[in-house]
Parts: C-alpha cells; sequence; structure tokens
C-alpha cells in the first residue's frame, strides 16, 4: 500500500522560507513522477511544481524563482523549497507520486499560512 506523508507546513511571515518534505512507502520515487499542488479556501486546486519521469521540474507561473522541487531517492522524499512568500501562497499544498504512469498517489496535504 503506497502512503505519503507530508510534513514542514506552518505559519511564516512574508518573505520568509519553508521546506515541505513527502516521503513514500509502499513504493520508489527513483523512476516516478513527483508533484505539489495546493488549494486556497474557495479555490481551486492549483498545480505548484512537478518532475515528471523524464526528470525536468516544472513550475506554476506564480512560484517560478522562488520554490524548488528536488526528489532524494536514497530517502525516498520529495521536497518542494519555498522562499520569498506571499500572503497569497496560503493553502493547503499536497505532494502526488505516480510511480507507473497509471496511478496517482495522493498525501493528506498540510497547511501553509503566510501572515504578518
Amino acid at each position: 500500500q503506497v502512503q505519503l506523508v507530508e510534513s514542514g507546513g506552518g505559519l511564516v511571515q512574508p518573505g520568509g522560507s519553508l521546506r515541505l518534505s513527502c516521503t513514500a512507502s509502499g513504493t520508489t520515487i527513483s523512476m516516478a513522477g513527483v508533484g505539489w499542488y495546493r488549494q486556497a479556501p474557495g479555490k481551486q486546486r492549483e498545480r505548484v511544481a512537478t518532475i515528471s519521469r523524464g526528470g525536468r521540474p516544472v513550475y506554476s507561473t506564480s512560484v517560478e524563482g522562488r520554490f524548488t522541487i528536488s526528489k532524494d531517492s536514497t530517502k525516498n522524499t520529495v521536497y518542494l523549497q519555498m522562499n520569498s512568500l506571499k500572503l497569497e501562497d496560503t493553502a493547503v499544498y499536497s505532494c502526488v507520486v505516480n510511480p507507473t504512469g497509471w496511478t496517482d498517489y495522493w498525501g493528506q496535504g498540510t497547511q501553509v499560512t503566510v501572515s504578518s
């Protein structure tokens, strides 16, 4: 059974940084497509950053240059480094892993709140 456990969310001031982690069990991420999505209250879920099975990161225009997605296969963990956070980055952030190209597995989500 594939499980994803996210951590690293919290409250941060505008301009601050956070690093989200998503650790997988029941599968390996080394060749998987991985990504981070977010959903703010009253809004649709938005793709934030992904790494395809081919390996190149892709970012939404709203976070490019501020966020970095990476994965550590030795720890079976996907990261999202978030810098220069803005009020509009406030959302629940969820990771997704697709090991085979057929099925997406989702984490439970972690709250990120940017507030002064």
